[in-house]
C-alpha cells in the first residue's frame, strides 16, 4: 500500500514511516496542512494518516475539504486528544477512524488495514497469475508453495505492476509511484529494478510475467 503521514512533528513522522516501512509499504510524509491537502489532491493513496494538530490547516480542516473535493482516500485520524468531541469532530469532518497517540505499530497497521478494506475503492489483496502469488496483505511473494525473497523496494514495484494487471506504465510513470522523484532523463533505476525482480523471478521458476512495451514502459502480464 502507499501511505500520505501528514504530521509536523519529525521524530514521529519519522517513527511512523518506519514502520510503515518495516512492513514495505511506500510512504509520503507532509509537515504541515496545506501540503498535506496538496499530497491527496495530486496523488492517489491507499490511506491518508493525518495529526490533528497541524499548522496551516488541521487534520480536522483537511480531512473536511478532502471529502468536499470528492477524495475518497480513507482517512485515520492520529492524535493525543482522548476526548469524545474530538472523536466525533474527525469522524463528522470525514475521518473512517481515530487513533489516540501513544500506539502500538501493530495497532496501526491493523487499523490502516481496515480502513483500505472499507473503502469504496476495491483493494487487492492478492493477485495470482499461475503458481505465483503476491499476497499484498502478508507482503509476501510465493511461487509454485515456495517464498519468493524480495527487497521493499522490488516488492513495492512488483506490487504495483500486480495491483495493475494489463497496464502498461512508463519510466516516469513509475519513479513517480514507487520511488517518489522525477524522471530526469537519464536515471536507470527503473530498469535496474526491473531487471532484478525478473532475475529473483525468473530464479524461482516464474518466467517473464514482467514484460517490456516497447516505446511506453513495463506490464504485469496476470
Amino acid at each position: 500500500m502507499r501511505i500520505l503521514v501528514v504530521e509536523d512533528s519529525i521524530p514521529v513522522a519519522n517513527a511512523v514511516r518506519a514502520m510503515l516501512e518495516r512492513r514495505k509499504y511506500a510512504v509520503d510524509i507532509a509537515i504541515d496542512g496545506d501540503s498535506g491537502l496538496e499530497f491527496l489532491l495530486r496523488d492517489a493513496y491507499d490511506a491518508a494518516i493525518l495529526d490533528v494538530g497541524l499548522p496551516r490547516r488541521d487534520g480536522f480542516e483537511i480531512a473536511r475539504r478532502a471529502r468536499a473535493l470528492s477524495i475518497t482516500t480513507p482517512i485515520l485520524m492520529l492524535t493525543a486528544r482522548d476526548g469524545i468531541e474530538d472523536r466525533v469532530t474527525g469522524l463528522d469532518c470525514g475521518a473512517d477512524d481515530y487513533l489516540v497517540k501513544p500506539f502500538a505499530e501493530e495497532e496501526l497497521v491493523a487499523r490502516l488495514r481496515a480502513i483500505a478494506r472499507r473503502a469504496t475503492r476495491p483493494i487487492v489483496d492478492q493477485v495470482t497469475a499461475g503458481p505465483l502469488v503476491v499476497d499484498v496483505s502478508a507482503r509476501s511473494v510465493v511461487y509454485d508453495g515456495k517464498p519468493v525473497d524480495l527487497g521493499a523496494t522490488e516488492f513495492r514495484l512488483l506490487e504495483f505492476l500486480a495491483r495493475n494487471a494489463g497496464i502498461a506504465f512508463s519510466r516516469t510513470d513509475l519513479l513517480e509511484r514507487i520511488w517518489d522523484y522525477e524522471f530526469d532523463g537519464s536515471s536507470n533505476i527503473v530498469d535496474v529494478y526491473v531487471s532484478q525482480l525478473r532475475r529473483k523471478l525468473k530464479k524461482a521458476g516464474a518466467g517473464d510475467v514482467i514484460t517490456t512495451v516497447w516505446g511506453v514502459g513495463y506490464k504485469f502480464e496476470k
